[in-house]
């Protein structure tokens, strides 16, 4: 059963789609589903799902003394700095990233 495998606390994990490639450094790619589980405690260098401005993202998390900095893992889109963790949301972190295999048609 891949629940049991791949969920750790099923009240508290949501699967989402990814759109956007900000983070296939991280193997999560457009169209992938991540896994997010609310009940872990997010520390730094997880992958996190933030609201941030009103909108989700999916980042690698990093707490600083001045701030915390939401860093994208593709070097086309800078980091995200925030000036305090009261200005940001982290939604919850992400488990696993579930890859979408694209089969060709043969001819």
């Amino acid at each position: 059963d891949l629940n049991e495998v791949l969920i750790r606390d099923v009240t508290s994990t949501y699967a989402f789609r990814v759109t956007g490639d900000s983070m296939e450094g991280a193997g999560i790619y457009h169209g992938d589903e991540i896994l997010v589980d609310r009940s872990i405690t997010p520390k730094y260098g997880d992958v996190v799902i933030a609201v941030y401005d009103d909108e989700f993202t999916v980042k690698r998390l990093h707490v600083h003394d001045h701030g915390v900095v939401l860093h994208a893992e593709n070097p086309a889109y800078p980091d995200i700095t925030i000036p305090s963790m009261t200005q940001l949301q982290v939604w919850g972190v992400v488990t696993y990233s579930i890859h979408h295999v694209h089969s060709r048609k043969l001819h």
